[in-house]
């Protein structure tokens, strides 16, 4: 009896300390943060927060404050002028973008007032511009040691940053390349090496909070996309450019349509590479800035608190997708380049 009364006593107080955990939910769900009635907040723009944290920009925001912000060198070059160099802070004044010199500034664009003045070619250190800089310096930085290491003593067992690096660097040789080119493979492992690297680093680096989402900007991905494309044209063969422009195997009457689609299909290859780590990479960000932004869209703790639990897990999945996306931009890279090099059989 006395060990049923105990059970029925810690029942009724673990059923009232749930009743009152709910209520505190219920009421902070349903009551929003308060703040000072004489300072009324604007509502948040979802639109600038979003262009502002994923497309380019010549300054570079980390927090708000007079420090906070870091105004990049503008570089124009027009006919009428010559070249300009000035600081993009002259474009804002109080966050508020102003005209300076006759040029106006909006969504990361540079833009003249007068619209009948010659080409403005814009030669900008934009904030993409200095992450790469910042990324290549780290590259450089870090293969520099490890490839003079290797040099002088290739037999030794590796050390540091060299046995963290090791074993992705043989499986980007044996489990990418190698089976994907064949026995040419060795001579485009120093290209294929920089390509998943330069990736990999710069998904990476751009979940960083105040980073530039530089492999998201679908300039830096088209780049990379024409890369391959160049090195598979320039070490293609000639049974490659047979099976382009002339099929064999195939019957006259539909030979001159297939010529067509393959010669359409030289360029959806550097395409598909552009388009697939852009979105992949910009979508993710997006998710991220909008799970983070419900918080103050809806005014409560308890959505904080449930967003920043999610995004924790959607960031934990970007990690994975930066390096899939970093193997599957090198793995097609590869298998381009494979296809090209094939003898005719």
């Amino acid at each position: 009896m006395i060990a049923e009364h105990k059970g029925n006593e810690r029942m009724r107080i673990g059923l009232r300390l749930y009743v009152w955990l709910l209520g505190w939910l219920l009421m902070l769900v349903l009551a929003p943060v308060g703040r000072a009635e004489e300072a009324p907040q604007a509502p948040l723009d979802m639109k600038t927060l979003l262009n502002e944290h994923v497309l380019d920009a010549h300054m570079w925001h980390f927090w708000d404050g007079p420090y906070g912000v870091l105004y990049l060198p503008v570089i124009l070059y027009s006919k009428d002028r010559g070249w300009e160099v000035f600081s993009s802070h002259h474009f804002f004044d109080h966050h508020k973008a102003v005209a300076y010199k006759g040029y106006a500034y909006a969504q990361g664009k540079i833009r003249a007032l007068d619209a009948a003045r010659p080409t403005i070619w814009d030669f900008s250190i934009t904030k993409n511009v200095a992450f790469l800089g910042i990324l290549s310096l780290l590259l450089v930085g870090i293969w520099l040691p490890v490839g003079k290491r290797y040099r002088l003593n290739p037999l030794s067992a590796p050390r540091g940053i060299q046995a963290l690096l090791e074993p992705v660097v043989l499986f980007v040789r044996d489990d990418i390349v190698r089976p994907c080119i064949g026995a040419r493979a060795d001579r485009y492992l120093p290209y294929m090496l920089t390509l998943f690297f330069f990736i990999l680093f710069g998904n990476l680096m751009g979940l960083l909070p105040g980073a530039a989402n530089l492999t998201g900007n679908i300039a830096v991905t088209l780049t990379l996309a024409v890369l391959t494309f160049v090195l598979t044209a320039f070490s293609g063969r000639r049974p490659y450019w047979a099976h382009v422009f002339w099929p064999p195997g195939i019957s006259p009457l539909i030979k001159p349509l297939i010529v067509i689609v393959e010669f359409i299909g030289l360029f959806t290859k550097p395409i598909a590479l552009t388009i697939r780590l852009f979105v992949a990479i910009t979508a993710g960000h997006i998710v991220i800035l909008s799970l983070l932004a419900l918080a103050f869209l809806f005014q409560s703790i308890v959505v904080g608190l449930l967003g920043t639990v999610v995004v924790v897990f959607i960031n934990l999945i970007e990690l994975l997708v930066s390096a899939i996306q970093a193997y599957v931009f090198t793995m097609f890279s590869s298998l381009y380049i494979g296809l090209a090099l094939e003898e005719s059989h």
